[in-house]
């Protein structure tokens, strides 16, 4: 009899455990992933991160579970890039819209610092709290470049760089000593688009007057205090006063990520239904496998990997639609070339692939993108940049500082053309030049073909300059406005699939498939990632010319990080 009673109690607390009121939790303190660890390494370092893909899910699923009573989210920490903020605002409305509590917790919106994009996203909740010692932030939108030209110089390094054209300004920060006017006119008018689509935000989650958020913006920062009466946040309560207030006795506390993961009450997967394909690309994109430096750098878009995904998704007979997923400042050239053509290939397979922008599609990122039969990014990612720069450090006199003596042995006339020790000869820089012109005339081409645009519309639209999203669709770059969902809803849709036909990730790998060599290229194992010490671009030849080893990837800055 006590064995029974006890099987019987057990399964009452399960059944009370699957049909309790819940409220979920999302903690911002470490981030989000923007999508599958590339490598066992990304996988490690974002254990605690959860993922953007499960968060969006877990609040779609919840819209419509009547066990859901509330989202508590935790806003602070790791900074999160606007283009996420924005896929986000846009899932915590819908969930507002569907008769859910949304709340905002943060123990504070910037502390002593700028804290903008985060309380933008906290004003799409219904209710925000500050810690009472919490400070808001909202001081607009500042893009800063710093140029180390004449520091160089100083030094003994100059850079001998072309660039295609007067908008591609990420190398001026080593060859100009200011900004150009192209350069402050292209930034001037991301900060006031950015401006704009935050003050729109900010006016509409808090049922204030769009001309009273900006007036905001110029006199913020705020105290706490200061900020409840300005309408900004609802009160300053401390996190065990905002849960007492928000979970009731009987609520059952649930991370989204985790109820994004649950099984539904009564529900069995079909796993011979029809799919959409999820090919994710993040970080600079390299000839390879997708992988990252375990000294810093971030993750890197291998084109083997995200060419092996997709092949792998044209080829799948379930994979009806494919959803490809960019964020990237770009990289190589050859190497977005070749995953373009597989974008290429997908559809004319006759599988539609739309493409979702994170919070960067630009350079590479948009050479990627730009074959799809849709392009869908949110007002605030920063695209476009379609243009290209090349050339290389000179540190020359720099190593005769050091006492470090070069001799060189070669036979060729341009044999050491890319030797960092010495200048391009009038002749070797027409080949650079050659060379940049080449990659110039291809991509706004490709961009012609695939956005259907006049060549001479296509070049004016170019000329390396970055768009956000908003300025980008009005220019036809790309064609709606919108996050990873609606990209999901327009794929099914253009494959005559049904609203709930499932997601399959790619490359599909059991994990143990990772661990054993690949039999041929075609073979799925081929597209796994790596983990490696390795170096980019110039740091990877001085290194070299001085004698030491390069750890970590660089990528030349010139993309503006909004905070």
């Amino acid at each position: 009899m006590d064995a029974t009673k006890t099987i019987l109690e057990t399964v009452d607390r399960l059944r009370q455990r699957r049909t309790a009121p819940l409220v979920l939790e999302l903690d911002l303190t470490e981030g989000l992933a923007e999508g599958p660890p590339a490598d066992p390494l990304g996988a490690l370092l974002s254990m605690r991160k959860a993922r953007l893909t499960d968060v969006l899910s877990g609040l779609k699923r919840a819209r419509r579970d009547p066990r859901v009573q509330a989202l508590i989210v935790k806003i602070g920490g790791v900074p999160l890039g606007l283009g996420m903020v924005q896929e986000l605002r846009t899932a915590v409305v819908k969930l507002r819209a569907a008769g859910k509590l949304t709340v905002a917790f943060a123990e504070t919106f910037g502390e002593f610092g700028a804290g903008t994009v985060p309380y933008y996203l906290a004003s799409a909740f219904e209710r925000v709290y500050l810690q009472p010692s919490g400070d808001v932030g909202l001081t607009g939108v500042a893009l800063q470049q710093q140029f180390v030209r004449d520091a160089l110089a100083k030094a003994g390094v100059e850079y001998q760089l072309g660039q295609r054209h007067e908008y591609k300004t990420a190398a001026n920060m080593f060859t100009q000593n200011r900004m150009t006017e192209a350069h402050r006119e292209s930034a001037a008018r991301i900060a006031e688009s950015v401006t704009e689509q935050i003050t729109a935000g900010v006016a509409e989650g808090r049922s204030l007057d769009p001309e009273r958020v900006r007036q905001l913006i110029d006199q913020g920062p705020f105290i706490g205090a200061e900020a409840v009466e300005a309408g900004l946040v609802d009160g300053l309560k401390y996190r065990d006063e905002v849960y007492a207030e928000t979970v009731g006795e009987d609520a059952r506390l649930l991370y989204v990520s985790r109820y994004a993961k649950s099984a539904l009450p009564g529900r069995l997967p079909r796993p011979a239904a029809d799919v959409v394909a999820l090919v994710h690309g993040s970080g600079s994109i390299r000839l390879g496998r997708s992988g990252r430096s375990p000294l810093g750098g971030g993750g890197a878009m291998g084109s083997d990997t995200i060419c092996a995904a997709l092949r792998a998704a044209r080829r799948d007979e379930k994979v009806r639609a494919i959803v490809f997923r960019v964020d990237s400042p770009g990289g190589s050239y050859v190497a977005s070339d070749a995953i373009w053509r597989e974008v290429v290939l997908a559809r004319e397979a006759g599988k539609p692939v739309i493409v979702s922008m994170g919070d960067l599609a630009a350079s590479g990122g948009y050479f990627v993108s730009m074959a799809a039969d849709l392009i869908v990014a949110q007002p605030g990612t920063l695209t476009g940049s379609i243009g290209v720069f090349g050339g290389k450090p000179v540190i020359g006199e720099l190593l005769g500082k050091l006492g470090v003596v070069t001799e060189t042995v070669a036979e060729g006339a341009n044999a050491g053309m890319f030797s960092t020790t010495r200048e391009f000869s009038d002749g070797q820089w027409e080949r650079v030049n050659a060379w940049l012109d080449r990659i110039y005339a291809d991509f706004v081409g490709k961009v012609a073909e695939g956005r259907r645009l006049d060549r001479d519309r296509a070049h004016e639209l170019a000329r390396g300059r970055v768009w956000t999203g908003a300025d980008a669709m009005r220019h036809r770059l790309v064609d709606e406005i919108g996050g990873l969902e609606d990209a999901l809803i327009m794929a099914r849709r253009r494959a005559d699939l049904p609203k709930n036909a499932p997601v399959r990730m790619y490359p599909r790998m059991h994990p143990l498939e990772r661990l054993r060599p690949p039999e041929s290229s075609e073979d799925r194992s081929a597209a796994r990632a790596r983990v490696q010490l390795e170096a980019w671009g110039p740091v990877a030849r001085i290194a070299a010319d001085l004698g030491l080893p390069a750890y970590g990837p660089l990528v030349l800055p010139g993309s503006w990080t909004i905070r």
